[in-house]
């Protein structure tokens, strides 16, 4: 969860940056991808951790 919140932190922080700075137009872009990242690593994470059967104690 941890390499979760760090990707959406740099996908926003990237993102800001592309889209303030005049000519930072890709930084933004890789900002969208890292966010996509995130999102498939967080719903690969929860599906994954959904599989086990956990028993409530």
């Amino acid at each position: 969860m941890t390499l979760f919140l760090i990707l959406v932190v740099a996908a926003i922080v990237l993102g800001i940056i592309g889209a303030v700075v005049e000519g930072l137009f890709y930084l933004l872009v890789i900002g969208i991808v890292v966010f996509a990242v995130a999102l498939v690593y967080l719903g690969m994470h929860v599906r994954r951790s959904g599989q086990r059967g956990r028993t409530l104690r």
